[in-house]
């Protein structure tokens, strides 16, 4: 993706932060992150427990602030109070566990509540509950109690209130985690919609498979940034990513195995169907792998 003569959305700057910084024992959580982030984006950060990725994400919305350094959200410094709502309005944010997200007894009022507490007219309101609810295909589920869906429906449903509000920027905090198989792509084929369609995506993850979908991997270690690039690139550095602790997606993983094997085998495949072709063509013009 080109970033040429575009302004990052984004923009972090020798970003620091402290928690409890008035104790004795004060948690150095953020050690210099610099970050941008383009309109129309899809990047994936990982990293294991204690990274620093979850605290990246809430300094992106303003749910916490630097102990130093700089975050801008369209040129909006998220250090200044006036901000904040404004910053808000800009970048939408999906948790862990839906059930703290949600707050109405029905769907559709649950989608309504934030464009309402934004003053959005009655017609307008009903067209964003109506389109949200559709991105995520939870438009026949619109009359029901919300504590009778599955964790991967309520989770559809926090992502419909988030999007109802229109943010240009959807910030996922381990938004599938707590899913089941089935729930997790029903969410991810919701987001990569999203992002079709112009949104700017930031997903915080543990699961390097939902990471290879995205355009960019930013890979986090004791409070900073070490690598950064195309999930094809990043996924390829089996050997350093093991070092981190962290998995490879299953695909790469394989592809990586077969070329320590054969080296004529490329060792950078990332999706189940690449691999399938690569081992068919190998099949069909010499008759073995």
């Amino acid at each position: 993706m080109s970033h040429y003569n575009r302004e990052p959305i984004i923009k972090i700057e020798g970003l620091h932060f402290y928690y409890n910084p008035q104790s004795e024992r004060p948690v150095h959580a953020l050690r210099g992150v610099d970050l941008e982030i383009y309109p129309g984006e899809y990047v994936a950060i990982v990293g294991h427990n204690g990274s620093g990725k979850s605290t990246l994400a809430k300094h992106i919305n303003a749910l916490l602030r630097p102990s130093a350094g700089d975050v801008w959200v369209k040129g909006m410094n998220t250090r200044n109070p006036a901000h904040r709502l404004a910053i808000r309005s800009t970048v939408g944010m999906v948790f862990q566990n839906p059930d703290n997200q949600l707050v109405a007894t029905v769907v559709e009022q649950d989608v309504a509540f934030g464009p309402e507490n934004l003053g959005v007219a009655e017609d307008e309101l009903r067209a964003r509950v109506e389109w949200a609810l559709g991105v995520v295909d939870m438009l026949d589920y619109r009359h029901r109690p919300p504590h009778r869906l599955s964790a991967g429906q309520k989770q559809r449903v926090a992502i419909a209130g988030a999007i109802a509000m229109k943010p240009e920027v959807l910030v996922l905090d381990e938004a599938t985690s707590m899913l089941d198989p089935e729930g997790r792509e029903s969410v991810l084929a919701a987001v990569r919609r999203l992002n079709a369609e112009g949104t700017t995506i930031v997903a915080i993850t543990h699961a390097m498979h939902e990471a290879a979908q995205a355009h960019r991997v930013v890979v986090m270690e004791a409070g900073r940034i070490v690598m950064e690039g195309p999930p094809r690139c990043i996924f390829a550095r089996v050997a350093e990513l093991r070092a981190l602790q962290l998995d490879v997606p299953q695909v790469m993983e394989l592809s990586y195995w077969l070329n320590q094997r054969d080296p004529t085998f490329p060792s950078d495949l990332l999706f189940v169907q690449e691999l399938a072709d690569e081992v068919e063509r190998r099949v069909n013009s010499r008759g073995q792998l």
